[in-house]
């Protein structure tokens, strides 16, 4: 059960990643992430008040459970890990081709691996190995893959918020893992859907905070900051709200998954990032982007690496 699940929230983040590269084509980061966890708030709040109110019983896959502070301080951590995370993947995807960093995204897997082996004792068998290798030579032939676009991984700032994106992601990924297993197994045992729905929240209002502060202190453009656009932004609602939609499918999928006690963080993570397949095939189609049977080498690669991963999980 927990594959299938991880399998859909790997094709819904697929979307996720199409429409977030469209909502950001013709405005800025900021109000998008923006107005992206307030869309998601809306989604989830007449959850929390219906079951804050008994219409939604606590036997429903929607409940959200009331939490005191001794929840929240878990929730609040796990919002500033995912912003983080999403700021930088944002500013990355604004300015580099999709079918780049969708393959970036998908390192992440190999980093959350590493570390469900050293905190929760994870073992993988010999063909989860194999997918877990031919994912990182695929990783590996896309450095190649960028330098043919005149893309320098190790100088362009772009390509380094998009790793250091990844690298936070591996941690929210881990971080989550703990956050939902049982206390028995080393975890805190937190609702799922009170993660979920909680920590959207925190991230609206810290957004909020930082885009009035930045507005009422800023007297020169700072090097990260987008130039104003905001004709094109009123064109982009839509997409946002579409980022929204896909990502919170996508997360409730996936913290479903994890909540299964069967269920592997690091092959989770590992078939999640298979939404690069997703993205790859539109930035083909839409947005025309180059080199990509180069780049298709490479995902063939992490294709078979996800069907090996698959064999040695069923």
């Amino acid at each position: 059960m927990w594959l299938v699940l991880a399998f859909l929230s790997a094709t819904l983040l697929g979307f996720y990643d199409v429409a977030k590269k469209q909502a950001l084509r013709d405005s800025p980061v900021i109000p998008v992430l923006t107005l992206n966890t307030f869309f998601c708030s809306l989604i989830f709040l007449p959850l929390v008040v219906f079951s804050a109110a008994g219409v939604i019983g606590e036997e429903s896959l929607f409940y959200v459970p009331v939490c005191g502070w001794a929840v929240h301080k878990y929730i609040v951590l796990k919002a500033v890990i995912v912003l983080a995370s999403w700021l930088c993947g944002y500013f990355a995807m604004k300015n580099l081709p999709l079918t780049l960093v969708g393959p970036i995204n998908a390192t992440r897997p190999v980093m959350v691996m590493f570390g469900a082996i050293v905190v929760f004792g994870e073992r993988l068998n010999v063909y989860q190995w194999t997918g877990v290798i031919l994912a990182i030579v695929g990783y590996y032939l896309l450095r190649r893959s960028g330098k043919k676009e005149g893309i320098d991984f190790r100088r362009n700032r772009w390509i380094v918020l998009a790793v250091l994106g990844a690298v936070f992601g591996a941690v929210s990924a881990l971080y989550d893992k703990f956050l939902l297993a049982p206390v028995g197994k080393g975890g805190v045992g937190l609702d799922r859907m009170a993660v979920q729905s909680y920590f959207m929240f925190y991230q609206f209002l810290m957004l909020v905070t930082f885009w009035m502060t930045t507005h009422r202190h800023q007297t020169h453009p700072r090097p990260l900051q987008d130039p104003p656009q905001t004709r094109a932004f009123p064109r982009s609602i839509l997409w946002i709200f579409l980022v929204s939609l896909f990502l919170s499918a996508a997360d409730f999928v996936y913290f479903y998954a994890l909540s299964l006690p069967e269920a592997l963080i690091s092959v989770v993570s590992m078939i999640r990032r298979g939404s690069v397949l997703v993205s790859f095939g539109v930035g083909a189609l839409i947005f025309h982007e180059k080199n990509l049977w180069s780049k298709a080498l490479d995902l063939v690669l992490l294709l078979l690496s996800m069907v090996f991963l698959y064999l040695g999980s069923r």
